[in-house]
């Protein structure tokens, strides 16, 4: 008992420690994408992303062999890439033209939307604990956005756009990882979306030049890394705890974007902003809570689920 004990310690703060080395990567890959956007239009900064990002993806296939790309379900892994592609686009554009604190904060909308399109698409039960818990989330948001103020704009709703484009790929995600292998969407996903972000990049494509080429590799590098501690910080440790740890990036892009860009922090995104992580923090936990009571005790699970 002692050992599986201390085996679980071992596993929770090797989770803990991944989910912060994961948002320090989150973050630095958006501080990338900002020192980039000196040069680089945004559409063109995703496709290098995600070009360096599939090379330093590479490993896995050189891991698990060829036959990790078999398949059966390329069609949803098209449109899930489709979908996010949709959702990176989006996502540059608010990370290049809005203070980086606000643009994070707001792509933690994520989750609500996911809870959303959970009972919309995939008929999860949804009841009042947690639709109450989306519904303070989205005000949440309204505090950081402020809709009739000066700062709301195009790329405000860019932001937003992300944010629910990202909670339609967790939805699509959900599907996959039903047949397919953690691995394997990581590999599809970068492999095809090097010639979709490749697209749009055209249209306003310029040579990057000098030390523009390594801000693009390093977004390609940071993004991939962070995907992945990411991934596995979730294997080891419960989403309920590791979420508010992940909101640990708000933090980083809020030093980064005062050292280097001289911006701060003002009150509205800072209330906003933990509205919404006490709201997914809720979300997760009770989902966790949920799926544990299932396991130990399905018909206990069933009960709980109808209370949401």
């Amino acid at each position: 008992m002692n050992t599986a004990a201390s085996a679980a310690s071992r596993d929770l703060r090797r989770a803990i420690v991944m989910m912060l080395v994961s948002t320090f990567f989150f973050g630095s890959m958006a501080v990338m994408i900002r020192l980039a956007s000196a040069e680089l239009h945004p559409f063109e900064i995703a496709f290098f992303r995600n070009l360096f990002g599939f090379a330093f993806a590479l490993p896995l296939l050189l891991r698990h062999g060829i036959g990790l790309l078999r398949t059966s379900h390329l069609s949803l892994y098209f449109v899930r890439c489709l979908i996010g592609i949709g959702s990176m686009l989006c996502g540059f554009w608010a990370i290049v033209h809005l203070p980086l604190a606000e643009a994070i904060s707001i792509s933690y909308a994520a989750p609500l939307f996911v809870t959303i399109g959970a009972a919309l698409v995939l008929g999860e039960v949804v009841r009042i604990r947690r639709w109450t818990a989306v519904v303070v989330g989205f005000l949440g948001v309204l505090l950081i956005v402020r809709p009739g103020a000066a700062s709301f704009n195009v790329h405000t709703l860019a932001a937003l756009a992300a944010a629910v484009l990202s909670g339609s790929v967790a939805i699509s995600i959900k599907f996959l990882s039903r047949t397919e292998k953690p691995d394997a969407i990581v590999l599809y996903t970068t492999l095809l979306w090097v010639p979709m972000s490749l697209v749009p990049a055209l249209f306003v494509w310029t040579w990057p030049h000098g030390i523009t080429w390594l801000w693009v590799v390093l977004a390609g590098f940071f993004g991939t890394a962070g995907h992945m501690f990411w991934t596995r910080a979730l294997k080891l440790g419960d989403a309920s705890l590791l979420t508010p740890i992940s909101f640990v990036q708000v933090l980083v892009v809020g030093v980064y974007g005062w050292l280097l860009f001289d911006e701060t922090v003002d009150r509205w995104t800072a209330a906003g902003a933990t509205v919404v992580l006490a709201s997914n923090y809720y979300i997760a936990y009770r989902e966790t809570k949920l799926a544990r009571q299932t396991v130990t005790d399905p018909e206990v699970g069933s009960q709980s689920r109808l209370s949401g």
